[in-house]
């Protein structure tokens, strides 16, 4: 199965103990640890929910991806927009590539924690609203749904970036939502999409 992974730092597996930029090693993030699975990593340090899908519709097409993970938000949150604006943006953004998608499962990303980045509970507070609009979001256009706000992803010193270890779990937990997807398929779902006994 083809998976394509459209997202900030926490998809392209940004290390944040290093001042230059490192990146964790693949066996570290958590796309590469989805075993069985051929994941294409498209995720950029600060990117916010994307204006514009053409590069990205461009990319489905090309590689045949079988199923679109999206998780994007946080950084729109700390570039000051509310949750609401940020909701907007993303239903923009999944309506153009869900033109283009097989499936798509969007993610609302892990909760920050009080830590460099993070000094507001405010902030927190509009992650868990984001969250809650993704959830109706996902619900509206047909989408899977995740939120891996309930999943108690271990973060670095700043409050936003996983540490190895969040990445390990937040994986675990995404293998969960990838199985459980691939036994619960609806009857109208593509031929494509697994059947019985295969994974996702």
């Amino acid at each position: 199965m083809r998976i394509l992974c459209i997202g900030a730092s926490n998809t392209y597996g940004h290390d944040p103990r290093s001042y230059i930029g490192s990146r964790y090693p693949e066996d570290v993030r958590w796309t590469g640890r989805l075993g069985g699975r051929d994941v294409l990593n498209c995720g950029l340090n600060g990117m916010a929910v994307p204006r514009e899908a053409a590069p990205y519709t461009d990319l489905i097409r090309e590689n045949d991806s079988d199923l679109v993970i999206v998780m994007l938000g946080t950084n729109d949150l700390l570039e000051g927009r509310g949750a609401e604006e940020t909701g907007r943006r993303m239903e923009a953004f999944l309506e153009a590539v869900g033109e283009h998608a097989k499936a798509i499962l969007l993610i609302a990303p892990p909760r920050p924690k009080t830590g460099e980045w993070v000094q507001s509970e405010g902030l927190i507070k509009e992650s868990e609203k984001l969250g809650e609009l993704y959830r109706e979001l996902a619900d509206r256009l047909g989408c899977r749904f995740a939120d891996a706000g309930e999943w108690d992803i271990e973060m670095t010193y700043d409050g936003v970036h996983f540490s190895p270890a969040g990445h390990g779990e937040f994986a675990r937990k995404l293998e969960g939502v990838l199985a459980d997807a691939a036994e619960n398929v609806p009857e109208d779902m593509p031929a494509d999409i697994p059947e019985e006994g295969e994974s996702w």
